[in-house]
């Protein structure tokens, strides 16, 4: 309990019983409203104050609901009964959803990008935006604590490259990789020396559980991907970004369905159209990845050709991981170069054509 508070703070402590106890499953009388100011706050007042209280908070724009019932009162004055209007089961008007709320919490569950301790702290700030109930409800859903490294620096990255990229500034950083100690070192150049990356920054997506950063290596003309937690000591520069129309690919701007859908491993490198022959079983998987823009023809009973627009390495890495099922056709630079993967993934195991 709190030490007893001052009627000045009223309308606030009425408020924060409403989120604390109310939603709209879990509505509160005015009764209600004063046994919790007494219980919490230490607050005593009339039925009068809580319904004038509340009736301001409404004016200032918080959304209450309640209801209205008719009831016969005794008229002190007069000694007779008269119907009146009694408001009560007021509850606060939430900006999410239960449901939109949990949906938000799992994205948190299952981002890999997101270190653990800060994926419970802002799963802590959700569960504020609703009821106490809420929170109950959800409190034995918690992932494990990652057993991979995690690069801290990964909120502070995403800020920048926001700032960035609304400026229409460059940025510089330094890329890591992992090591066989699972710590993440800095790419260097061939002499050892620490590589500066100048990027021109155009847009933040996330897939496949990650955050990548599309843009242009400044020294290059093409698109570049890169992974927001390999990204340490970001620097927003005072140069401005490269035109889009200087960089290929994006000539006529960028498009962000598109480029996801070429881009399923976020690879740089050129793109272009593949046929492939796929089990029908797959086609689930086909859509998953690609989406709708592919084409299907030459459908038999147990199969069918898939054309589709796509970055050469990462259909080479999808076919791969669906070789049982999946025969590339074209182009023949992308067939072979499957072919010679398939020979050397069979020498690993002993095996030969």
């Amino acid at each position: 309990m709190y030490a007893a508070q001052s009627k000045k703070l009223l309308i606030l402590d009425i408020l924060s019983i409403l989120r604390q106890y109310s939603d709209e499953e879990h509505r509160l009388s005015q009764k209600e409203i004063l046994q919790l100011l007494k219980q919490e706050y230490g607050m005593t007042a009339d039925r009068k104050a809580v319904k004038r209280n509340l009736m301001d908070l409404m004016d200032f724009g918080f959304e209450i609901e309640y209801s209205e019932t008719n009831r016969m009162v005794k008229n002190h004055k007069t000694g007779g009964w008269e119907e009146t209007v009694v408001q009560t089961d007021y509850y606060l008007v939430r900006d999410f959803s239960d449901s939109e709320l949990r949906l938000l919490i799992d994205s948190l569950l299952f981002a890999k990008h997101i270190p653990h301790h800060q994926r419970q702290a802002l799963i802590e700030k959700l569960e504020k935006l609703s009821s106490r109930y809420f929170k109950s409800r959800v409190k034995h859903i918690y992932t494990l604590p990652d057993n991979t490294p995690q690069n801290k620096q990964l909120f502070y990255t995403i800020e920048v490259l926001d700032k960035a990229i609304s400026a229409g500034r460059q940025v510089s950083f330094t890329y890591n990789s992992y090591s066989t100690d699972k710590k993440l070192h800095p790419r260097k150049k061939a002499e050892g020396e620490i590589r500066n990356y100048i990027v021109n920054p155009y847009q933040i997506a996330a897939t496949n559980g990650r955050y990548y950063l599309i843009c242009n290596y400044d020294k290059y003309d093409n698109v570049g991907n890169y992974r927001l937690d390999r990204i340490t000591n970001i620097e927003m520069l005072s140069t401005p970004v490269k035109p889009m129309e200087r960089v290929q690919g994006l000539e006529h701007g960028f498009d962000l369905p598109k480029h996801m859908a070429e881009h399923i491993y976020m690879f740089a490198g050129p793109s272009e159209t593949v046929t492939f022959r796929v089990s029908k079983t797959m086609l689930n998987d086909v859509i998953d990845w690609f989406g709708q823009e592919v084409e299907f023809s030459q459908e038999t009973e147990q199969e069918v050709v898939a054309r589709v627009y796509v970055n050469l390495q990462a259909m080479r890495r999808w076919a791969l991981q669906y070789a049982v099922k999946v025969t590339v056709l074209s182009p023949k630079s992308l067939v072979e170069e499957v072919r010679q993967d398939l020979l050397a993934a069979m020498g690993h195991y002993g095996l030969t054509p």
